[in-house]
């Protein structure tokens, strides 16, 4: 199977999503713009985005800059790729797995891989669906910068969901965010 593809190497920078969602749209802007420059040089066709926060910014919020450019997330490319016969797990895995959804992937941005399907091409592995999933999901707690902010009040939100994966005691969580993992 071969899939075309580049990086920027050191060319890659943030993509200001941080800086926008604590507030700091100056840092944003000029991220942005930078990273526009950048993708419009390199002449970039598509980008693959493993970050649901970078998938939406650069999707949708890049566009207000000047920025127009085909997004799809990792769990879309991966998805593609197993139902058109490009990419075959080669390996059995044994047991359970849940799926947490992230918020700038489905609520915001309205896409539910079918994660399900996929996760049960990994031959042996059982699917257990989270009760708040897809449309309904629940926050990981991470996203929107929240990972820099404490918690003093009542249940931390990243407790509370992951007590509610571990409740269907899977042997793996799986998540298309790198925040959540936090």
């Amino acid at each position: 199977m071969r899939v075309s593809y580049a990086i920027l190497g050191q060319a890659e920078t943030c993509t200001g999503d941080p800086a926008r969602r604590m507030g700091n749209e100056f840092v944003f802007q000029m991220l942005a713009q930078q990273n526009i420059e950048t993708l419009k040089e390199a002449k970039v066709t598509k980008i693959v985005a493993t970050c649901p926060h970078c998938f939406n910014t650069i999707g949708r919020e890049y566009e207000q800059l000047g920025g127009s450019f085909e997004v799809v997330h990792h769990t879309q490319l991966l998805n593609e790729l197993v139902a058109n016969g490009k990419l075959v797990p080669q390996q059995q895995v044994t047991g359970s797995a849940t799926y947490h959804d992230p918020c700038f992937l489905g609520r915001h941005n309205k896409v539910y891989s079918r994660r399900g399907e996929l996760i049960a091409k990994v031959g042996g592995l059982q699917y257990k669906e989270m009760e708040r999933s897809k449309e309904r999901s629940f926050c990981c707690g991470a996203g929107g910068a929240r990972m820099w902010m404490e918690e003093t009040i009542g249940q931390r939100i990243n407790d509370n969901r992951t007590e509610e994966a571990l409740a269907l005691s899977p042997d793996a969580i799986i998540t298309g965010c790198h925040s959540a993992r936090r």
